[in-house]
């Protein structure tokens, strides 16, 4: 199996000109000589889907917010490049090698749903990444590419909550990145007066009752899909990929493997092939026991690595495919240490607007580090269970529910590690780093190792202050620019 380049250059596009050399622009010429109407049909034939973790069909979120457009303010297209998801490098790798195909996709975005502004969301923290948005930007601008849309770049928090879409949005108008109730492309939401420290509250504004317009969100992936799609047909896209998941994929693979990187394979590709031809496989002498995709999805135990990499694949085993960040585990691995890991992650980055996804996610991660100290009391294992049923109740985001999946995963598919830790019988083991990739520096993935640091409160200090960031919502996070 081959790679299939469709969205990430094999080679660095250093200037417009060389995009342009290359085919780039067509899809963006042709667009606007065909129409919105053209290029919604086009991208809903495709079949292309979200490449940020729900693939929600991106044809289908276009026609709504064109449906939904506001007669008095056009709409906005942000493009999501928070990326966070620990295990996942794929957006990160598309903008250092070609940053052009991103912004002629977000033009094309804008054209097809009435907007009149372009917005690149993107972590303060991604230097290398943020040079080359500008760069980008200013030679399309200076092209007379964005004639009529401003373009702008929105440079936000490295907490995790930033990459979620509605989130996302609130720091784009200058608030913490606390999740709303309702998606961005479906209604929009009513303006906010000066006492609003946040939006997560407030109603949605409906057609007919609101001036506010809807707001289109894609990430980095979904987006560079668009040029080649309008330019060479949805049959074009669909040649590779299934029925259910047409097109390509962009993988990352870090773990217990030969080497760590990012690659991409046509969808329906076996994820034991993608584990071989992104990172090599295992590493020498090693088995693969499991595959975490990202800390969204149940583990995909050995048994299961023949799935195809797809999202009816992924669904069918009852995990997902999330944004491809595989994390590859082998037989050295303690899975109750992954367990806490990815419960210590997604509990001290929650919001706190949803008092279980706070409070028991933070009750998961203490019980699972005395399990995986081998200190459990007798009734831990009881009581994780319970905490593991409850802590997605009432969710405004998807986040609570990631954790219930991937710690129940681990309490199903490795019963006997488990039990071992929960009985005292196993040693004690040291944490699993669970937090996102910093770079990829050769073929060695570099993770973010302040993440072991972080409080729940989302502070950097000693002691954890008792507070969810929701708590301090008249204090502006000061990590939003």
């Amino acid at each position: 199996m081959d790679f299939e380049p469709r969205v990430l250059d094999p080679e660095p596009v250093d200037s417009l000109d060389e995009y342009r050399r290359r085919g780039g622009g067509r899809g963006l010429e042709i667009a606007r000589k065909n129409g919105a109407a053209a290029v919604i049909d086009a991208v809903e034939a495709s079949g292309l889907r979200g490449r940020g973790g729900a693939g929600f069909p991106t044809g289908v979120k276009w026609r709504t917010v064109l449906e939904n457009r506001s007669e008095v303010v056009p709409a906005t297209v942000v493009v999501n490049a928070a990326e966070g998801e620990p295990g996942t490098f794929k957006d990160r790798a598309i903008l250092r090698r070609n940053p052009y195909r991103m912004l002629e996709g977000a033009l094309i975005a804008a054209g097809a749903v009435g907007a009149d502004g372009v917005i690149v969301g993107v972590k303060a923290s991604f230097g290398r990444e943020l040079e080359r948005i500008n760069a980008a930007l200013a030679e399309v601008k200076a092209a007379g590419w964005a004639d009529g849309v401003d373009l702008f770049v929105v440079e936000g928090p490295s907490h995790y909550l930033y990459g979620e879409e509605t989130a996302l949005l609130e720091v784009v108008a200058g608030r913490n990145p606390f999740p709303r109730i309702a998606p961005p492309f479906r209604h929009g939401v009513d303006e906010l007066g000066e006492d609003n420290k946040s939006a997560a509250d407030q109603s949605m504004a409906g057609q007919g009752n609101s001036p506010a317009p809807p707001t289109l969100v894609n990430n980095v992936e979904t987006i560079s899909n668009v040029p080649a799609i309008v330019a060479e047909g949805a049959d074009w896209f669909r040649s590779v990929g299934t029925q259910k998941s047409p097109g390509t994929v962009v993988c990352t693979v870090t773990g217990r493997t030969r080497r760590h990187g990012v690659g991409e394979v046509a969808l329906g590709t076996p994820l034991s092939e993608v584990i071989e031809i992104v990172g090599g496989g295992p590493v020498e002498g090693g088995r693969v026991v499991a595959v975490m995709s990202g800390v969204a999805n149940p583990l995909v135990p050995a048994s299961q690595l023949g799935t195809p990499v797809s999202y009816e694949g992924m669904d069918e085993i009852g995990s997902g495919l999330g944004s491809c960040g595989f994390i590859v585990f082998d037989e050295t691995t303690d899975l109750v240490a992954v367990a806490y890991g990815v419960s210590r992650f997604l509990a001290v980055e929650s919001c706190g607007q949803c008092t279980p996804c706070k409070q028991d996610g933070l009750a998961i991660s203490d019980l699972l580090d005395r399990m995986r100290r081998s200190e459990a009391a007798g009734d831990d294992l009881a009581a994780l269970a319970d905490r593991v049923s409850t802590v997605a109740d009432e969710a405004r985001c998807y986040l609570a529910q990631q954790h219930q999946r991937v710690v129940d995963s681990v309490l199903r598919l490795f019963p006997d590690q488990v039990r071992a830790h929960a009985d005292g019988r196993a040693a004690a083991v040291e944490p699993e780093l669970i937090a996102p990739i910093v770079d990829i520096d050769g073929d060695l993935a570099v993770l973010d190792e302040t993440q072991a640091g972080k409080q729940p409160d989302w502070t950097r200090d000693e002691e954890y202050s008792g507070q969810s960031p929701a708590d301090k919502v008249e204090q502006r996070d000061p990590e939003v620019l």
